[in-house]
């Protein structure tokens, strides 16, 4: 343990429970107080590990009334453990307004890293590992969800999402009409589980396994997409839009005035040409002029 007055961060299984760390045991057990999701789940768990402590529910409907007292709890010199219900804390779960008052206040802030479904997804996916973007939940109505999907559509990072099973075949409906039918991806249901299942294709396929298949209606839900294919700046530039307006030259005058990314953005609205290529050539021109 550190010093008193201490916020640890604490992960727990996502699901078997022979996931707990030694040191996930240690920490539990020594502090004064955990702060939880839902104190009945999170005391299932701690009577599964022989541990037994005061627990204080922290979820998003009372964070902002919890917080203060948990933050004069440190420091007098408390030390808190926080947790989720599974996996590691604030990734779509409760807990950031603590930390981050607990940062501002100077308390010491520990992590004790372990499970995490979207990391799990991703290191079994078989789709490019990094960069990636992890999402959380995307929006629950499906105008909105299609519309958030749709600004995604060019980034070329790999996409993690979470996902209520209850919304999972339109969820991958909707991925496979805004992002591509070709698009590969990957689904985790009931990760470390029993049921534990990896399901790998295109998101064709697995919206139509998602919209039929009966266990893709239990269990929990990670969705990993592969990133758009990255645009070879050379080629994208050769466009109708480069027909219409010397690009190079575009580039450079508004390289003198502005920063790449914002002359690229620039750029982008004149020619109709894609930002990222647009910044990819200007850093290319850049290079040259410096030669």
């Amino acid at each position: 343990m550190q010093q008193s007055g201490t916020l640890y961060i604490v992960a727990t299984p996502i699901g078997n429970l022979d996931d707990a760390s030694s040191r996930m045991r240690q920490v539990l057990a020594a502090v004064d107080c955990i702060a939880c999701e839902d104190t009945r789940h999170s005391g299932r768990l701690l009577t599964h590990l022989g541990i037994r402590k005061p627990l204080v529910s922290l979820h998003e409907h009372n964070e902002a009334e919890r917080v203060p007292g948990l933050i004069a709890a440190l420091a007098s010199g408390e030390n808190v453990a926080l947790v989720s219900d599974a996996g590691t804390p604030l990734l779509s779960d409760p807990g950031f307004p603590l930390v981050r008052s607990a940062v501002a206040s100077g308390i010491p802030v520990c992590p004790v890293p372990g499970p995490n479904a979207a990391i799990a997804a991703l290191s079994a996916s078989g789709i490019a590992p990094e960069p990636f973007r992890f999402l959380g939940f995307p929006p629950r109505q499906p105008g909105a969800r299609r519309r958030y999907f749709e600004s995604l559509a060019e980034v070329e990072d790999t996409l993690i999402f979470y996902e209520s099973i209850h919304r999972l075949a339109a969820t991958l409906a909707d991925l496979c009409q805004t992002l591509g039918a070709e698009r590969s991806a990957c689904v985790g249901r009931e990760l470390t589980k029993r049921h534990e299942q990896l399901r790998h294709g295109d998101l064709a396929e697995l919206a139509d396994w998602a919209a039929h298949a009966p266990e893709a209606r239990k269990g929990e839900a990670v969705i990993v997409v592969a990133g758009a294919p990255a645009n070879d700046p050379d080629e994208v530039l050769q466009g109708e839009g480069a027909r219409a307006i010397n690009t190079d030259a575009l580039l450079r005058a508004l390289s003198e005035a502005l920063a790449p990314r914002k002359a690229a953005q620039v750029a982008a609205k004149a020619t109709g040409l894609p930002k990222n290529a647009l910044y990819q050539r200007l850093l290319a021109l850049k290079g040259d002029d410096s030669t």
